[in-house]
């Protein structure tokens, strides 16, 4: 915590004639007390959990804010016990608090939800917050706090829009404000103190946006390597098509944290979510994701409306899951294979090379299984919890097995169809030796087989590429198929 004092003799001079502290700490919620804003939280709950209601919040816009505020809050329910609140700020109210000091929580949030905050923490006297007509925010918090407490009060905030409030109050406390409005509120005749508790927002935003998931955008390539069309406008085509899925994918994966929240901060791993943990604001992803998206939609132009429309079905295909799917038992699964299968599709049609049934088909089964794994994955994370489902999921934890065997069962199946691959006549056009390519199938049934037994131990990540791209044994798999698709075709 860093403390600082008015500057210039007149503010100092001033301040030491309120230097006796105030007997009221009046605390605001969003970005203070809570590292999150409950606008937003109420808002993505509420397209969470239904996401038709965004009718009934835009037919709440022209009412106001506090009516929308009311409105988010009857749609969205939310958790206040799995907010991220701000320890330091809590442990500040609780040292005014056991110094014989009044604690009062005030906030622009709606009445209703800033009463369940303050029941949870059982730290404040008394909680006010807007009541369905009156947005309690900026000038308005001001003169409800001078009115409400003509002796004087210390003030805990965090934006521009608590700076008429230090104004009026006898202490200011900022909490994690940018260096101008620091500066301002050290120009003040009140003591001030400056609260530092969150670093640069820009790792968690980095994190977010996961640049690790790209690695599945380069199935776009794939089309190009197996038909070893190796020419330079094919992989420039290819390249675009890469960074046009990273942005759109990358969009649906902050969609898809939004509105996952709830279920995020259920579980042990993805609770440190930038979302879900505070890390980043609510704001910044609700711009952000439809901001990617055009980027992504802007750069596909030049690929041609075939492409546009593999895309557009790509984003359709995902925010449905987001949205619905998800939440759907077996459903989900053969979302995701379709997912991985029209990035292969994408690039063929990026690039003008047909797409092989056997590719297809391949695809369809090996995703599967991998989607199915990630399932079992999480389903052992829940039970080790001692759930009964898994947060968000349509599965229950006794439905491990049969996940399992799923994974098991598709992912043999996808060995099968490369092997009658190899052993079709179009193998023999592309590749002088057939024979290195059998090994292939020996190592995938070995990776396949292991990767489920590492989900079944509780030692894989959620996602299964991500977990073989760390993975030294994975990374071994990948590098003797490659030396194997190699001979095949020197040899």
């Amino acid at each position: 915590m860093n403390t600082a004092m008015p500057r210039g003799s007149a503010a100092a001079a001033r301040a030491a004639e309120a230097s006796t502290s105030p007997d009221v700490l009046a605390v605001d919620l969003d970005g203070t007390l809570i590292r999150t804003d409950l606008l937003f939280e109420t808002f993505w709950a509420a397209l969470s959990q239904r996401w038709t209601s965004i009718v009934e919040i835009f037919g709440a816009l022209p009412e106001g804010r506090a009516h929308l505020k009311r409105t988010l809050g009857g749609l969205g329910a939310v958790d206040v016990a799995a907010l991220p609140y701000n320890d330091d700020v809590v442990a500040y109210a609780r040292r005014w608090r056991e110094a014989g000091g009044r604690v009062v929580l005030v906030s622009a949030a709606d009445q209703r939800i800033v009463d369940r905050v303050a029941a949870h923490l059982g730290l404040f006297d008394a909680a006010h917050g807007s009541d369905g007509q009156t947005n309690l925010k900026g000038a308005r918090k001001a003169a409800f706090l001078s009115e409400r407490f003509p002796e004087g009060f210390a003030y805990v905030g965090d934006r521009d829009a608590d700076y008429p409030i230090w104004q009026r109050a006898t202490r200011a406390v900022t909490v994690d404000v940018p260096p101008s409005l620091r500066a301002r509120v050290d120009t003040l005749p009140v003591a001030a103190e400056h609260l530092t508790t969150r670093g640069s927002p820009l790792r968690p935003l980095l994190r977010a946006i996961r640049p690790q998931q790209w690695l599945k955008n380069l199935l776009v390539f794939l089309p190009l390597l197996v038909a070893h069309r190796f020419t330079l406008p094919a992989i420039g085509e290819a390249a675009l098509a890469f960074v046009v899925f990273s942005l759109v994918a990358s969009s649906v994966y902050l969609l898809n944290d939004l509105l996952d929240l709830e279920a995020d901060r259920a579980h042990p791993r993805k609770r440190e979510r930038p979302f879900a943990s505070g890390a980043l604001p609510l704001s910044w992803g609700t711009a952000l994701a439809p901001g990617l998206l055009l980027a992504g939609g802007l750069l596909a132009l030049p690929l041609g409306p075939e492409f546009l429309g593999v895309m557009a079905v790509y984003y359709l295909v995902t925010t449905a899951y987001s949205f619905v799917l998800k939440r759907r038992l077996v459903v989900d699964i053969c979302a995701l294979a379709a997912l991985y299968t029209l990035r292969i599709i994408a690039g063929g049609v990026a690039t003008g090379i047909p797409l092989s049934v056997w590719l297809l088909a391949f695809s369809m089964f090996f995703f599967f299984s991998l989607a199915a794994t990630k399932r079992q994955a999480e389903l052992v994370s829940s039970a080790e919890e001692g759930a009964e489902k898994a947060p968000g999921r349509g599965y229950m934890t006794d439905d491990l097995p049969l996940v399992s065997n799923m994974a098991v069962a598709s992912g043999y199946v996808s060995v099968l169809v490369m092997a009658l691959y190899i052993n079709s006549p179009a193998v023999t056009v592309l590749y002088s030796a057939t024979e290195p390519l059998w090994g292939i199938c020996l190592i995938l049934l070995y990776w396949l087989s292991r990767m489920v037994m590492l989900a079944h131990r509780g030692q894989m990540h959620d996602d299964p590429v991500v977990f073989a791209v760390k993975d030294p044994v994975s990374l071994l798999c990948g590098a003797l198929v490659f030396a194997l698709v190699l001979s095949g075709m020197l040899l």
